[in-house]
């Protein structure tokens, strides 16, 4: 009996196949590949982009993009939004189209984020050779410009065969439908072989559904964490990005309402509690807020869930001082939750809250811990308030009272997007995030140029919700392309455009460590050849206006509040200016190091000075072994 089969392209039968899979969790199905982001030239215009034409909307929606950088991450801020449970797919030609890919591939594999890369290789019958755009190596034959996305892939595969494609795009599928392996998978396509038909079999087209598991902590493993916590006095969760992808905000609520063990959180975990809940102590680490950072450095017991405990989160390993501190990992990935040390919980984030609670029913933290940490959130709120509020509303905001004025703004459910600069230390330690998926910070690869692709991406994944994309005038200038494609689709995305006149975040980390601000300020050439001359003229919100956006100019925090709420009602992407307050109040320091190196000898006293201090804190760092 013969198998039934279907002509089509390799391009077609790749089409056809994504727009059949699915992702199911707790009984609820997604398109695995909601769409297809492409830029064409002529390595993928007569194959991806023919197929897709030939499929359609319906069975394939095409998004078109203007730089490929930029629709890895909308792909990556679409994805985010609806917890991995729904990827999109990227197309480019061959040459600086696919190279040009692997900074948004690091980003999402960074911050295990599912994106699929389908960039145009060289012919794979080598009939053409070389081609245009074509890399030539003297001793690998078979490496084009894509292998530079190897690294940075959870899967690669090179499709030379026709026949070939079956067993890479179930693995494709498989990794990106993993919550322990997802990330960018990448499947390079030689043009050649992309138009070139075989005779697929039918089954490889019938619908299939990835499920995405939720695995239960081991029993042993379990029981060891349940005797660690409860032996502990001064416990510590540090909530990260796996209690929002697992939908596990719920549960943690739970167990820290039953136990009293208070929650700090990592860039990607913010909004895990409700900022109002007496328990969420805000951001940890070195943009953390002091009473996090100082119940980390007592805590005796720190349970991470869903955390990879970066460098801003342990505060270079200086943070957890106390002599007797111990860790608990849950964590989906086996990888992350052996770091520290730590006693594992090889788990879903969500199971395994559900099994700490169970296990902890009768168990809370003492009367006197719960009271400090409680008044220590008290002050920190005070601190908070003075820094979001403006004496004067008729003045020029600072950078932390144009918070203050989007915090009054935002509903719930709003979306607050932001990756770089020095927004994300005054976000983690000021923001009031009261929704799950309320606060989007890229922070694993911090990204300059994320935020306004990503906030297409979350518009697209939650029709109706306000989005906001915070940049400053730098992260602005290296990555303002997609406002044409907001516009084209009509989609009303709200850009916060802060000008300072160049890299504040830089400026003050190269003050601190001895650079004294050298080139982070986008001003004239003086008379000794430095960048301290007057600010340039540039004018980023006429840009914006220019790309199609509405445009409100903002001088006052009067005017701020009023451009906001506008913005907010608008159907339009629109763009709210503002020039900051750069001498005024800022937000509060430091609660805690992060490991620059600094230079070891050096002529200048200001590097002098700042070795000196890094050599008193690089003494704080601890190995926890």
């Amino acid at each position: 009996m013969s198998t039934p089969t279907r002509r089509l392209t390799v391009a077609q039968a790749l089409v056809r196949f994504l727009s059949v899979q699915y992702t199911e969790r707790d009984g609820v199905r997604h398109r695995l590949i909601a769409g297809t982001w492409g830029i064409f030239g002529h390595g993928n215009v007569a194959g991806i982009g023919q197929a897709l034409l030939e499929a359609g909307e319906q069975a394939m929606p095409f998004h078109q993009g203007r730089n490929e950088q930029a629709m890895v991450h909308a792909a990556v801020g679409h994805a985010r939004q609806l917890d991995r449970l729904s990827a999109q797919a990227v197309t480019t030609s061959i040459g600086p189209g696919a190279t040009n890919l692997v900074t948004g591939a690091a980003l999402a594999t960074i911050n295990r984020i599912p994106v699929l890369l389908l960039p145009g290789d060289y012919f794979a019958t080598r009939a053409a050779d070389p081609l245009l755009q074509q890399l030539e190596h003297p001793t690998e034959a078979d490496v084009s410009v894509n292998d530079t996305l190897r690294p940075v892939s959870r899967y690669f595969d090179r499709v030379t065969r026709p026949e070939a494609l079956i067993p890479t795009a179930l693995n494709a599928m498989r990794v990106l439908a993993d919550p322990a392996e997802t990330g960018a998978v990448t499947l390079a396509l030689p043009q050649d072989v992309q138009a070139e038909a075989y005779d697929w079999p039918e089954e490889f087209f019938a619908e299939r559904v990835w499920h995405v598991r939720r695995p239960a902590p081991d029993p042993v493993e379990l029981a060891e964490a349940l005797w660690a916590i409860r032996a502990a006095e001064r416990p510590l969760i540090v909530a990260g990005g796996g209690v929002h992808h697992s939908q596990a905000e719920e549960a943690l609520k739970a167990l820290v309402d039953s136990t009293g063990i208070p929650v700090a959180s990592t860039q990607a975990g913010k909004g895990a509690l409700r900022h109002d809940h007496p328990a969420d102590l805000g951001g940890i680490g070195h943009t953390g807020t002091a009473v996090s950072d100082d119940i980390a450095r007592t805590a005796d017991l720190v349970i991470g869930v869903g955390t990879r405990y970066t460098d801003f989160t342990t505060a270079s390993h200086t943070l957890f001082q106390n002599p007797d501190v111990r860790f608990v990992n849950l964590n989906i990935a086996a990888f992350d939750a052996h770091k520290l040390a730590a006693r594992t919980l090889v788990c879903d984030a969500r199971a395994g809250l559900q099994a700490l609670l169970e296990g902890l029913a009768d168990h809370h933290v003492g009367v006197e811990y719960e009271a400090e940490y409680r008044a220590g959130k008290a002050r920190w709120e005070q601190v908070v308030e003075a820094v979001y509020t403006a004496a004067d509303d008729s003045g020029v905001p600072t950078q932390t009272q144009v918070l203050g004025a989007l915090d009054a703004v935002v509903g719930d459910d709003d979306v607050v997007i932001n990756a770089a600069g020095s927004l994300p230390g005054d976000l983690h330690k000021l923001w009031r995030a009261r929704g799950r998926r309320q606060y989007h910070l890229e922070y694993g690869y911090s990204c300059m140029g994320y935020e306004i692709p990503a906030s297409i991406g979350v518009q697209q994944a939650a029709p109706g919700t306000p989005v906001w994309a915070l940049v400053g005038d730098g992260t602005y200038l290296m990555m303002p392309t997609e406002i044409v494609t907001a516009v084209q689709e009509g989609l009303p995305v709200n850009l916060v455009l802060l000008q300072n006149h160049g890299y504040a975040s830089i400026g003050g980390l190269s003050e601190t460590v001895g650079g004294e601000r050298f080139g982070t300020a986008y001003r004239y050439r003086a008379a000794d050849g430095t960048f301290s001359g007057a600010p340039l003229p540039v004018d980023l919100a006429a840009n914006a206006g220019s790309l199609g956006m509405d445009v409100l100019r903002a001088k006052t925090v009067r005017e701020l509040r009023e451009a906001l709420a506008t913005a907010r009602a608008s159907d339009r992407p629109t763009c709210v200016y503002v020039e900051t307050d750069t001498a005024g109040p800022a937000a509060p320091g430091a609660e805690a190091w992060w490991d620059v190196p600094v230079a070891e000898t050096a002529s200048r006293e200001a590097a002098v000075q700042a070795r000196e201090a890094y050599d008193r804190q690089v003494a704080d760092r601890r190995r926890h072994l």
